[in-house]
This record gives C-alpha cells, sequence and structure tokens, in this order.
C-alpha cells in the first residue's frame, strides 16, 4: 500500500471511528476511559510524551502563543490561558467563527490539560502543566478581512505596525519561556525585517526558546518562510505516521527538527475538536516538548535547547535532511540529554545563519496561519456530550487547509 493510499485509509478509519462512536453515545453511556480524541492523539507516543511525563509535565513555565487567538473557555483549556493584546486588529470577536480557531487549536496542543475525572477525557497536550499568554498578531484564514485590499483594513479595524515583532516582545516581558509562532510569510521583499530580526535577538538574549513551522508549500513555490528562517528560531518541518515528511511541508535549508502533521487532533474554539494537517501542529507539538525541557532545567540556553532537540531527534535515514532536519524530536531523549549539560554561562545572541535569508515578509497585513483543518464550513460531525456517568466530550471534526495543496478520500481537505 501507498504511504498516500495508506493515510486515505487511515483517515477513514479515524473519520468512521469517531462517527461510530457518536452512535454509540446517543445509545448506551461509554466509560470515561474509551475517549476517541485522547485515544487517537497518536503523535504523543511518536514523540515519547508518555514517558517524558515520568520527570515534568511543563509545570511552571508560560508558552507565548502567537496566533490568531486562543479560547481559554474551551473545556481543555480552562484555567490555564491569559490572554494578551491583540496586535493584528480587525472586527472579529471572541466566539465569532473566524476567531480563534488556529489558535486555540495550537494551544491545545501545546497544553491542552483534558477534562472529566482525572482529566481522562479530551484533548491533553505535550505539556499540560504549563501555562498560555495569548497574543494575537495574525488572522484566522476564513477571517474576511483578509479578502479585503490594503487599503480598506484599516476601516475594518486593522492595525499597523509589526504585530509579529510586537508579539515577540510582549511575550518576552510578561514571562514566556518559549514562544510558538505556527505561521509564516514568503521571504519575498526586505520589509520590516529588521524590526523581526531584532524581536528575535532580543527574546534569545533573554533565554526565551522561539519555534516556528516551516511551512506548507511543498507542492507548490516551496519557498522559505519568515518567522521559521530567521536565524535563531527553531524551524519544525511536518512528518507523517511513518516519521517521513509530509508531501505538504516546506522542505529547505533552514529545516531543524521534525514533529507530526499529519491527522492530529485538536480543540476546536467554541467547544469541540478538530482533525488538523500541517507545520503549524507539528510546531506546536515542538512548543510543548521545549515546555517540558524549560520546565526541568529552566537555565539551559535557547542554544543548547535546540542543540538537545537535535541531537536526540529520530531521522528515518539518519544525519540531516532538509525534509526533516535532524529528525523527528524525542521527548524523554531530550530530557535525558539535557540532564547531563551544564548551562552556558552567557545566552549568546542569535548568530547569522546561512546567507540565503536575503529579505522578508510582503509587510502589511498578517502572516498565513499554516494549519489544514479550520474550515468552519466543513464541519463532519456534531457535537455530542455524553451521559455525566462517562463524561466524556465528543467534538465536532473539522477537515482544515491552507492553500491549495491536496484531496483525499478520507478528509475533504479544502485550502484556501
Amino acid at each position: 500500500m501507498t504511504r498516500r493510499a495508506a493515510r486515505t485509509a487511515s483517515a477513514g478509519a479515524l473519520t468512521r471511528l469517531l462517527f461510530a462512536c457518536v452512535l454509540a453515545a446517543a445509545a448506551a453511556p461509554m466509560p470515561a476511559s474509551a475517549d476517541t480524541v485522547r485515544d487517537n492523539e497518536w503523535a504523543l507516543a511518536a514523540l515519547q510524551v508518555p514517558q517524558a511525563w515520568a520527570t515534568t509535565r511543563g509545570e511552571g513555565v508560560t508558552v507565548g502563543v502567537l496566533d490568531s487567538g486562543v479560547d481559554g473557555g474551551h473545556p481543555d483549556l480552562s484555567g490555564q490561558v491569559t490572554t494578551g493584546p491583540d496586535l493584528v486588529g480587525g472586527d472579529a470577536r471572541p466566539g465569532d467563527p473566524y476567531w480563534g480557531q488556529h489558535g486555540t487549536a495550537m494551544a491545545s496542543t501545546i497544553a491542552g490539560h483534558g477534562h472529566g475525572p482525572t482529566s481522562g477525557a479530551g484533548v491533553i497536550g505535550v505539556a499540560p502543566s504549563a501555562r498560555l499568554l495569548s497574543v494575537r498578531v495574525t488572522w484566522d484564514n476564513n477571517d474576511p478581512i483578509r479578502s479585503m485590499p490594503p487599503s480598506a483594513r484599516a476601516a475594518a479595524g486593522a492595525k499597523a505596525g509589526n504585530p509579529v515583532a510586537d508579539g515577540i516582545r510582549y511575550a518576552v516581558d510578561h514571562g514566556a519561556q518559549v514562544i510558538n509562532m505556527s505561521f509564516g510569510e514568503a521571504v519575498t521583499t526586505a520589509t520590516r525585517v529588521p524590526e523581526t530580526d531584532a524581536a528575535v535577538e532580543y527574546a534569545v538574549a533573554h533565554g526565551v526558546v522561539l519555534v516556528a513551522s516551516t511551512g506548507n508549500g511543498a507542492q507548490t513555490t516551496n519557498a522559505a518562510e519568515l518567522p521559521a528562517a530567521i536565524p535563531g528560531v527553531i524551524a519544525v518541518a511536518a512528518t507523517d505516521r511513518s516519521g517521513r515528511r509530509a508531501t505538504f511541508s516546506t522542505h529547505l535549508w533552514m529545516t531543524s527538527v521534525a514533529a507530526p502533521g499529519v491527522e492530529v487532533i485538536e480543540a476546536q474554539a467554541g467547544g469541540g475538536y478538530l482533525v488538523g494537517d500541517g507545520t503549524s501542529p507539528a510546531a506546536a507539538l515542538v512548543s510543548g516538548v521545549v515546555a517540558l525541557i524549560r520546565s526541568k532545567f529552566p537555565k539551559l540556553t535557547p542554544a543548547q535547547v535546540r542543540d538537545v532537540l537535535q541531537r536526540t531527534a529520530s531521522h528515518p535515514a539518519g544525519g540531516y535532511s532538509e525534509d526533516v532536519g535532524w529528525g523527528v524530536v524525542q521527548a524523554a531523549g531530550a530530557l535525558r540529554m539535557a540532564a547531563t549539560l551544564t548551562p552556558d554561562a552567557a545566552l549568546p545572541l542569535a548568530v547569522p545563519g546561512r546567507s540565503r535569508l536575503l529579505g522578508g515578509g510582503a509587510g502589511g497585513g498578517a502572516p498565513k496561519v499554516g494549519l489544514r483543518a479550520l474550515d468552519v464550513r466543513a464541519l463532519a460531525l456534531p457535537l455530542v456530550l455524553l451521559p455525566a456517568s462517562s463524561v466524556l466530550l465528543m467534538g465536532a471534526v473539522l477537515l482544515v487547509a491552507v492553500r491549495p495543496r491536496r484531496r483525499s478520500a478520507g478528509f475533504d481537505t479544502m485550502d484556501r
């Protein structure tokens, strides 16, 4: 069976399984341990997360989620989210179908804590004891403001400035030890690069680890994207269940490490769940692993954390490749290696990387978020609440995409 056929079969099986559980829930109670969402979080095992939890679950760490907003009222995120400023503006508000969809998904992947008795139901993230700081720096892909000409966006409430650079600085100044950036703009011009570069250096100088997605452009331009291509940022590619590069994942010199980016189950803003593909969830998963390292070894520098991730990663062919960098991150192995290190005496500034980074994003707007399952029109299943005896929250499964790259029988992935 080809990898594409295997993915289609697997995706179809997961959808059928979720649908079957919804039907079963309507007919009879199910035990809380039979949580379909939790049972299908395959990415955690691929990253050695359960083994890492014997050491830490992210206690004492704050992860800055620079994204489209986070729904802190979702049961899997309740009591965990601090909401920072909205730096991008627009007329979307919490509760709208185009506010916080992507950001909520990323937040749950990083640090969702589940819900119900013993928190045994719903999404559990890589670092479920970590705190989250939400800073809104981009619009969801289905936000109508994206289709407006730049000249009309100000009238719709869009804010001027560099939301990414400002967001990085805000997160650093408000206690974030890790910053996740699951978005990107193609490297095409020199617009605003100095501001964002300076913000990255500011974060690194303050001991903050920055993580970003490489992008979902492999089947189109395969272009380098910011902020992943900025020196000092850990650029994360996406892999499939075999540990090899997902077909959509941008593969270039900037790739540092990789993580699962196919069929990742995440929380949906407003309640419920979605199944997402993309380098966005891959970056979020790595940010969760960084939070685990930061929790246990807070004095390691960003450079040391990157080195630990790269040296303990699992590469399908060994060594380095632009497809998956040094390989799929391994949380337990990273923690073991981190325990052998002595923190560097000084925090070095970001060192210039390879010279192919010649420019920045196009500017004038918000970067595109890179998740493949956030179209609210693609609702596949209703939100179902099981009886109190099982306390199982089954959500809507949304089928996501960012740009036109692929369609498969298992998921109707409509890219925008």
